[in-house]
């Protein structure tokens, strides 16, 4: 029968006299196989040492667990792991304890960025057209950007806050400090400017953007 040493986090089989084990005959000698601790009467936080093993041993499979959910699986386990950092008391099962946590946390956030998706692809179809190309053309987007960088401060912030932020005229106004037919104005003002320095042809089909 094979004697184990019990020195330490780890185990080791010791050869007995006159017999060699399945261990000894697969494993080089030296070679240790870490032992699996009953944590239920622990008690006390997650000290650093566990929580570096378990980031070391689970953290890529907890992060391929959790891309089935959510685009940022990194990030719920992340979250997870700091969540079991910070509690009072280890749980009975770190390892199924912080799985349970990254599929919630991906979960959730497979959710919101759904819903987040979702709202950009309405605003997108609710945002007025302010540069409609001649038929066969199409607008540059870096041209576009610079356009918009070129700006005015005071015509690009209002112009950025009506289309990207969805603000009304009377909000604008109150952000900026300004009256509601001020922010409408230097709207219209940054359009103009706009049509111009992206392309001359461009129109906007939609006259009223109040």
């Amino acid at each position: 029968m094979n004697a184990v040493t019990t020195s330490g986090p780890y185990q080791r089989r010791r050869k007995s006299p006159g017999r060699q084990s399945f261990w000894e005959r697969h494993v080089p000698s030296g070679d240790y196989f870490p032992v699996r601790h009953d944590t239920r009467n622990s008690g006390g936080p997650v000290g650093p040492g566990l929580l570096g093993s378990l980031i070391d041993r689970h953290a890529a499979a907890l992060e391929l667990y959790a891309s089935q959910w959510c685009a940022c699986p990194e990030d719920a386990v992340q979250e997870a792991l700091i969540d079991l950092a910070a509690c009072d008391r280890r749980p009975e099962n770190p390892v199924a304890w912080l799985y349970r946590v990254v599929r919630c946390r991906a979960i959730n956030a497979g959710r919101a960025q759904r819903r987040r998706e979702r709202h950009e692809a309405r605003a997108a179809l609710d945002r007025p057209a302010v540069l409609v190309p001649p038929v066969g053309e199409t607008l540059d987007a870096k041209q576009v950007a610079a356009a918009v960088d070129s700006l005015p401060d005071e015509e690009r912030e209002v112009l950025v806050a009506r289309l990207w932020g969805q603000l009304s005229f009377r909000e604008i106004g109150q952000v900026t400090g300004t009256s509601e037919s001020t922010a409408h104005r230097r709207y219209q003002s940054a359009l103009v400017r706009l049509r111009e320095k992206v392309s001359p042809s461009c129109t906007n089909p939609n006259k009223s953007t109040s």
